[in-house]
């Protein structure tokens, strides 16, 4: 809060006067962009904050600012209200410092979402400082408040350069000027321009009170100018000037403070009187300590452990932001009565904390996004979790997935290996004698093994998605994720088939010995009908199993082909009035499978009915559906959202298989 002790006024040119200068400006362009010219000092005879804020407002919905600065700094109340009223904008703030960002002008340009320097250009950061008239006391009241100041203003250059509050304490107290490189290595700035600026500040008195050293000085030179200025004499504030802004806010503090808790009817007095004597305290901090107050000893409806999600009629406009992205994913009908159905991703994050009561009007966009993901009370990220979780079974259940159709569906409680009986472990019923008392079976040691593993990937649901109101991160990229779960289980169902494991007696799937091997074209109706045999007669011991095929297995290659065999009324070849009829006319199913032609386009398999012993896909807690876990991220700008799916694949017995070579 530099002690304003000399002021030039520049005045704006004329409306008529297209090439006069114009030292404060903000002119709305096409395609929602604006450009903003702070050619001036903060406060006084400069660029005052109400103006700027009139200005702003009359721009209406502005996607993206472009906000050029050559300024020496002024006041600090006028310079911080302008850099809120900037950061709570939802546009992309773009920074020029064309020729000087000093003082509270370097404070303005930290409310950029990207800073751009010259390497000619210079920006100035410095302790505040002020005058003020009074006794011991009054003196020391004024220092803690420069100290409050420069606390506000640091926090400010610890969110752009993440430098720590030494080490901006430090740089503040040597009163550091730093060129456009200079800026960009502190962190200051973000990149250089290929532009080459100077200053009109050169010759300001106000410069006379910065430490500005001689070799800057030499460099900066006022800018050249075809018309002569106008002048007024100098303005000078006065410390009771400075202390009645000071009063005057800290009356505009207070009056809301006290408004908070006349609501309460005289209660919470201690709370009330503790804010009114911190004047760091503002009223949304008073706000919060007292709904914390009122809050204690209560107990959540929800555990906290769980994800908070208000659902029912209690909750009407977190249903109706919910079905607002449900309707644009896809999900759901469009709901013409519900208000939010034109609003973007950003909008409405921002109206799910409005509805919870929590102040986001001055956050930037990515803050303020980022606590409608965090904050306890707001239920904007499980309601994006739920549009991709829709979103995931879509692409699962959407799948054209074959293996389903034939394989067993199992459930497994753990991930420990469990065994599975064969078709061999049980003979037939022994007969019971009149009297006599029943007998416990006894099984065989072989049995086939089964055991859980867990599939998954993690796709990110960022803070720039939801500002740039793109929805492939809910609905596409997880519809994606839910086919290539459904996916990686049929590579493992028929990678059993093609690779021919070893069973539990020591021999492969298909073994000679396991009497399911065989060989013929998938056209040839005796070698269909000799493979059909040898399913038919397995047996369990001595006893038979008339095992029946249902389906044949094989390549794309051969689909046509086996439809015309299996499905023809009299076999092929012979004359369609013989009365030769086709013998094995639809007694099974072909599937047709992709991944059978990668490892052969004659080879084919048949199997028995789902429910028979073939291969067997288990489920954790027979649970056949991907899972979705969110959890807010350190290594992305958002939040990582997990899919998971625990299965298990494993063939159970041999007798529910037949394979051809298909020679």
């Amino acid at each position: 809060m530099k002690k304003n002790k000399t002021g030039m006024f520049m005045p704006k040119a004329k409306a008529n006067d297209e090439n006069a200068n114009s030292w404060f400006s903000i002119k709305a362009q096409s395609n929602n962009n604006a450009v903003i010219k702070l050619y001036d000092e903060i406060g006084g005879w400069g660029v005052t904050a109400r103006n700027f804020a009139q200005e702003l407002a009359n721009l209406g919905d502005i996607k993206n600012i472009e906000l050029r600065i050559d300024s020496p700094g002024g006041d600090v109340f006028e310079g911080i209200t302008i850099y809120n009223l900037l950061k709570g904008l939802d546009a992309y703030v773009t920074v020029y410092i064309d020729g000087l960002a000093a003082s509270m002008g370097s404070v303005i340009a930290m409310a950029g979402d990207k800073i751009i320097m010259p390497s000619t250009a210079f920006m100035m950061i410095h302790k505040p400082w002020g005058g003020q008239v009074g006794d011991a006391d009054d003196l020391r009241a004024y220092a803690d408040l420069l100290d409050k100041v420069e606390t506000t203003l640091s926090e400010t250059y610890m969110k752009k350069t993440g430098l720590g509050a030494e080490e901006i304490a430090a740089l503040l107290k040597e009163e550091t000027w730093f060129s456009g490189a200079e800026a960009v290595e502190a962190g200051f700035a973000d990149e250089l321009s290929n532009q080459s600026q100077t200053t009109h500040y050169a010759n300001s008195k106000r410069m006379e009170n910065y430490n500005m050293p001689d070799k800057l000085k030499a460099l900066m030179k006022p800018k050249a100018s075809t018309t002569q200025q106008p002048t007024v004499p100098n303005a000078v504030a006065t410390e009771a000037d400075i202390l009645a802004r000071v009063q005057e806010a800290e009356v505009t503090r207070r009056a809301g403070i006290s408004n908070i808790f006349a609501n309460f009817g005289g209660k919470h007095k201690d709370i009330e009187n503790e804010c009114l004597l911190d004047m760091s305290c503002s009223v949304d901090a008073a706000k919060d300590k007292v709904l914390a107050h009122l809050g204690k000893g209560t107990v959540p409806a929800i555990p906290q452990d769980q994800s908070h999600f208000h659902a029912g009629n209690g909750n009407i406009v977190g249903d109706s932001v919910a079905s607002a992205i449900l309707s644009r994913a896809g999900h759901q009908a469009r709901d013409a009565d519900n208000i939010y159905n034109n609003y973007n991703l950003r909008e409405l994050a921002r109206a799910s904390l409005a509805d919870r009561g929590i102040a986001c009007s001055t956050q930037a966009p990515l803050a303020m996004i980022g606590m409608a993901f965090t904050h306890t009370s707001s239920d904007f990220g499980q309601i994006l979790i739920d549009v991709a979780h829709k979103s995931l079974l879509k692409g699962w259940e959407d799948s054209a997935e074959t293996f389903e159709m034939w394989t067993n569906k199992g459930s497994l409680s753990d991930f420990k290996t469990s065994n599975r009986v064969g078709l061999d472990e049980l003979g037939s019923l022994r007969k019971v004698k009149e009297g006599a008392e029943y007998k416990y079976i006894t099984t065989s040691d072989r049995a086939e093994q089964i055991a859980l593993a867990t599939y998954g990937e993690i796709f990110a649901i960022t803070r720039q998605a939801i500002i740039n109101d793109d929805l492939s991160a809910l609905t596409r990229i997880p519809t994606m994720m839910g086919r290539a779960a459904k996916a990686t289980i049929g590579d493992l169902v028929y990678a059993i088939l093609t690779s021919n494991p070893t069973m539990s007696d020591n021999k492969t799937l298909f073994h000679s010995e396991h009497g399911n091997t065989g060989t013929g074209s998938i056209s040839d109706i005796n070698a269909l009908d000799k493979l059909r045999q040898l399913m038919r007669k397995q047996k369990s011991g001595k006893r038979n199993l008339n095992i029946r095929p249902e389906y044949i297995l094989g390549p794309t290659a051969l689909e046509a082909q086996a439809n015309q065999t299996i499905r023809s009324a009299s076999v092929k070849g012979s004359d369609a009035n013989s009365g030769i009829v086709n013998p094995l006319q639809n007694f099974a199913t072909y599937i047709a499978e992709p991944r059978l032609d990668d490892d052969s386009a004659v080879k084919f398999y048949m199997a028995a009915a789902q429910g028979q012993d073939t291969i067997e896909v288990a489920y954790l807690d027979g649970i056949d559906t991907p899972y979705i876990e969110q959890q807010e991220g350190f290594t992305v700008d958002g939040v990582s959202t997990k899919v998971r799916i625990d299965a298990g694949v494993a063939p159970l017995d041999y007798r529910g298989f037949v394979r051809s070579t298909g020679a």
